[in-house]
């Protein structure tokens, strides 16, 4: 035999062994989210934050309706000149554009409180599942949550002890 066959099959066997020694687990983290009283939580308070920023766009929103209604029925009325209608209209206009930019601050406000909140909650999960993949030996652990496990057997799911080190 040449060396380089010896090698070859040295080194398929290695390979098999190593790739049969991987310990592989998963885990839910959709359904981990939801259990944990952290996430009801940060639920609370995110749509708290919300109502408060939609009471502001709300009152911005009847102003500009209270005033299209009141230029609409001086217009219609022929009370305004050429002039005034412009104006107006400049007005409403330049009201309207202020309501669709606060909506778009927003949607970035509350992205970045949903960052805020969640972040620890999800910084903890992460600790924990990595903490049992450490003290385990999996070589990895994939989130069934997000679809890509197609088949896993019930034994190398790692939900209950995950919760159980989140005291859930």
């Amino acid at each position: 035999m040449t060396k380089s066959y010896i090698l070859s099959i040295l080194f398929a066997v290695v390979f098999i062994t190593t790739g049969l020694s991987q310990k592989y687990a998963y885990i839910n983290s959709t359904e981990l989210l939801i259990a944990m009283p952290q996430v009801k939580t940060a639920d609370s308070q995110l749509e708290t934050y919300q109502k408060t920023l939609m009471t502001k766009g709300e009152t911005m929103e009847k102003a500009f309706q209270t005033e299209y209604n009141k230029y609409v029925t001086e217009a219609q009325g022929g009370t305004l000149t050429g002039l005034q209608m412009q104006q107006k209209e400049s007005a409403l206009g330049q009201q309207q554009q202020e309501i669709q930019q606060y909506a778009a601050e927003v949607q970035q406000l509350l992205g970045a409180k949903k960052q805020e909140l969640y972040e620890p909650i999800l910084q903890k999960v992460r600790d924990v599942v990595e903490e049992i993949g450490k003290s385990n030996g999996y070589t990895m652990i994939f989130d069934g949550s997000v679809g890509g496990l197609l088949f896993a057997k019930d034994a190398d799911n790692l939900m209950v002890e995950v919760k159980a080190k989140l005291g859930l």
